[in-house]
């Protein structure tokens, strides 16, 4: 029997607010969802069924990934709505198909309650996921990037046909991160060692002292400047 515990919502968080907390079993014991984060940061990728596809190989490609996301002081959590002895079970096969072991917990919800929770099931959606197809949970496929504090710093949502990039969630980490810390931003496309923007919020008083060397202004409001070290 799960022992997951939330409360109940119908409204994915957004950007910016806290991720719900949450205590459940997973495939490596009992967690309490902020606690096992720590102080550092977080991926939870959720998928609607054991043994579909697609998903087989993104927690195959997520688990080649581990290290580099390790790299980052980024922690993986995978969610389905079965219960764990199938995700046990499912495991066996991601390493038969994919080549890799999973190295990350996979956390079970048979009772639907994160998938609630984090409002990518509506509540009528029942109490339970027996009798339930993965068409039935096509909405449980997004990722949510969760920083330090908790806070929810981006989430992307993908149909069950298409399989999720995970480069970009490593590129869109070391954003934020760098973000977070130097207070610039980051432009389209962009990759780690290529140029980045001064954050709107920093003056040009305050811009010069931290960056001594000037910037490009191709318009008064884009200070474009060398990534930070």
């Amino acid at each position: 029997m799960s022992t997951t515990t939330a409360t109940e919502t119908t409204r994915e968080p957004r950007i910016n607010e806290t991720a719900p907390d949450f205590t459940a079993e997973t495939t490596e014991g009992t967690i309490r969802f902020h606690e096992w984060i720590g102080n550092g940061w977080a991926i939870l990728f959720s998928h609607p069924k054991d043994f579909t596809p697609v998903c087989t190989t993104e927690l195959g490609t997520m688990a080649r990934l581990q290290p580099e996301f390790a790299k980052r002081n980024t922690k993986i959590i995978g969610l389905s709505v079965d219960p764990v002895n199938d995700h046990v079970k499912w495991a066996v096969d991601i390493e038969k198909a994919q080549g890799c072991k999973v190295n990350y917990p996979m956390i079970e919800d048979p009772q639907l309650k994160i998938a609630k929770l984090y409002g990518m099931l509506p509540a009528e959606a029942g109490e339970t996921c027996e009798g339930r197809t993965a068409n039935d949970n096509a909405t449980v496929r997004t990722v949510f990037v969760i920083g330090p504090d908790k806070k929810i710093k981006l989430q992307l949502s993908y149909p069950m046909t298409t399989g999720r990039n995970f480069d970009e969630i490593l590129r869109v980490i070391d954003s934020l991160q760098l973000t977070a810390k130097h207070q610039v931003s980051t432009p389209a496309n962009w990759k780690p060692g290529d140029d980045v923007i001064i954050g709107g919020s920093v003056s040009n008083e305050e811009a010069q002292k931290k960056f001594p060397g000037g910037w490009k202004a191709p318009t008064p409001y884009m200070r474009i400047v060398p990534q930070p070290k």
